[in-house]
C-alpha cells in the first residue's frame, strides 16, 4: 500500500499558514454526496494517508450532518500517536441543513461561528482546529464580521489559522484586511480553471495559499468513470450538469484524449490530472477525495510524476481551458458561489 514518506518536501499555505504535505485528503465522500461509503475502509484510508505522510485532513461540519467529523475523530484516536500529532484539520462551517439532507443557506454571523466551532471541536475530539473557514459567504453578513469572529477564536487558541472558501478576488482582499488568511479553498482542475483570471493572482498578491478541491472533478476526469455508470440515490453527480447527457459524453471524450497523453507518459489518467494541478505552483495543495486505499495509493503516485513543458503542453492540448461542457454545480448552487460573481 502506502509507505511513510516524511521526507517529501512540504508546501506552505500562504505566508502565514502551516507547512503541509503536498497532497491533502478530502474526506467528504466518506460521509456524504457520493452514495454509500464503507466506514471501515474510510478509516483505513485515513490511516494509510497519515502513514504515507499526508498531514491535511479536510472536512465540513455539514458533511453527513457531523458524521464526517466524528469519523475523522475516530480515525485520529485510533491512529499512532506520531501520525495523530502531525495531522492538521481543515474544517468548513456555515451550511444550514434539513433533516432530509437539503441545504437552506449559510450562516456567517459571529455568534453562529462560535456555535459551529464548539460542536466541531467536540465531534473531532480536538482542542483546536488548524484551519477554519465558512463554506460559502453568507450574503447577509459582511465577510469582515465572519472573519473577525474566526480571528477571535484564533486569539482564544481554538483555531490556528483562518481560511476562506469559494470567494472572489474582492472578497479575498476584504477578508485579508481584517486578519491573516492562510489559504483559499476553491475548485481547480484541468476542466475548472476559472481561478486563473483574477482569483489566483489576487491570492498570490496577498500571500494566500490555495487548497484545490475537485482536482479530479468528482471522479469525472479520474479515468475510472464510465459512460454507462449508474449512480446510487443521493449521489451529487446525478444532479451535476457535467454528468448529464451530452455534457457527460463530451467530457468523457476529453478524458480519453487525456488518457492517450497519460499512457504515453506511463502514468494513469488521475495521476496526470493531479500532477497538472501540482505543477501550477508551490502555493497550491491539491485535495484528493479518495475513499479507498487503492485510490489513495494511485493519487499519491502523482507526486512521483514530473511533467516537462512538452508534457504540460500535451495535457493542455488534450483538455484545453474552458473545454468542459456544463457548469460545475447546478444553477441554484452556483448562485451561492461568491467566486463566480
Amino acid at each position: 500500500m502506502t509507505t511513510t514518506n516524511l521526507s517529501t518536501p512540504h508546501r506552505t499555505l500562504g505566508t502565514t499558514g502551516p507547512a503541509v504535505f503536498p497532497l491533502g485528503l478530502g474526506c467528504m465522500g466518506m460521509s456524504a454526496l457520493y452514495g454509500e461509503a464503507d466506514r471501515t475502509e474510510s478509516i483505513a484510508t485515513i490511516h494509510a494517508a497519515l502513514d504515507a505522510g499526508v498531514t491535511l485532513l479536510d472536512t465540513g461540519d455539514f458533511y453527513g450532518m457531523g458524521h464526517n467529523e466524528l469519523l475523522i475523530g475516530e480515525a485520529l484516536r485510533s491512529a499512532p500517536a506520531a501520525a495523530r500529532e502531525r495531522a492538521l484539520t481543515s474544517v468548513k462551517f456555515g451550511a444550514l441543513r434539513t433533516v432530509e439532507g437539503g441545504f437552506t443557506g449559510y450562516d456567517g454571523r459571529p455568534e453562529a461561528v462560535k456555535n459551529f466551532l464548539a460542536y466541531s471541536l467536540q465531534r473531532l475530539g480536538r482542542d483546536h482546529i488548524d484551519i477554519y473557514r465558512i463554506a460559502r459567504v453568507d450574503p447577509a453578513v459582511p465577510i469582515e464580521e465572519t472573519v473577525g469572529a474566526i480571528a477571535e477564536a484564533v486569539q482564544a487558541g481554538h483555531v490556528r489559522h483562518i481560511g476562506l472558501s469559494e470567494v472572489g478576488a474582492d472578497t479575498l482582499r476584504r477578508a485579508a484586511a481584517v486578519a491573516p488568511i492562510a489559504d483559499l479553498q476553491i475548485e481547480y482542475s484541468l476542466i475548472s480553471r476559472g481561478i486563473e483570471q483574477e482569483i489566483l493572482p489576487a491570492a498570490r498578491e496577498l500571500g494566500i495559499g490555495v487548497t484545490a478541491y475537485g482536482v479530479l472533478s468528482r471522479g469525472l476526469i479520474s479515468g475510472h468513470f464510465s459512460r454507462d455508470r449508474l449512480l446510487s440515490p443521493g449521489d451529487f453527480r446525478g444532479m451535476s450538469p457535467r454528468f448529464q447527457g451530452a455534457n457527460l459524453q463530451h467530457n468523457l471524450d476529453l478524458v480519453e484524449a487525456l488518457r492517450k497523453v497519460a499512457e504515453e507518459k506511463g502514468v494513469s489518467v488521475a495521476q496526470a490530472a493531479i500532477a497538472w494541478v501540482l505543477s501550477r505552483g508551490e502555493d497550491i495543495v491539491p485535495l484528493v477525495g479518495a475513499r479507498r486505499r487503492d485510490r489513495l495509493s494511485e493519487a499519491l503516485g502523482a507526486l512521483e510524476v514530473s511533467l516537462s513543458p512538452a508534457d504540460l503542453a500535451a495535457i493542455e492540448e488534450a483538455v484545453p481551458a474552458d473545454a468542459a461542457a456544463g457548469e460545475r454545480y447546478p444553477q441554484a448552487q452556483m448562485a451561492h458561489l461568491d467566486s463566480e460573481h
